[in-house]
């Protein structure tokens, strides 16, 4: 049989790219032609090595190290006192808005291209304390922005 007789639908793909396409198929089929961008804010150790799928790596080896402070090396990011030490740091909260702030700002063209998931690897040397408290801070920041972000951490518990 025909199969162009037979099809509910014929879409002249010739003058197309990949993009037009996927949007004048979900505009068709009533899809969302501007998907959510969902965030992943993952923290890691670089002693483990940089996560494979992260579309953007950071890292905060430059905050004064929690390990040597005695009364915080057993504690982690997630900890009231170690996320106090890092995010006390002068540059770190200014790091951690401009991070946020430059994220924010290209949401909008990875969603326009079709990508619907973005992970941003923070790493320290080990994963346990300065990532950890970055992560938490910087995933706050970008939901506070309405941005869908979610932290997870690699590498805590693991040494």
């Amino acid at each position: 049989g025909d199969l162009r007789a037979a099809a509910d639908l014929v879409i002249d793909t010739s003058a197309l790219n990949v993009h037009q396409l996927k949007e004048r198929i979900e505009s068709t089929l009533g899809g969302s032609s501007v998907p959510e961008l969902r965030t992943t804010v993952l923290s890691f150790g670089f002693k483990y090595g940089i996560p494979y799928d992260a579309d953007f790596v950071i890292d905060v080896r430059f905050i004064a190290n929690p390990h040597w402070i005695p009364e915080l090396r057993d504690h982690t990011g997630k900890d009231a006192d170690v996320k106090a030490y890092v995010l006390a740091a002068p540059e770190v909260s200014g790091f951690i808005e401009d991070y946020a702030n430059l994220l924010l700002r290209l949401a909008p063209s990875y969603q326009r291209e079709g990508k619907r998931y973005l992970t941003i690897g923070v790493g320290c040397t080990g994963g346990k304390h300065r990532s950890v408290a970055v992560v938490e801070e910087l995933a706050k920041r970008l939901s506070a922005h309405g941005m869908r972000a979610s932290s997870t951490h690699r590498d805590l518990g693991r040494e």
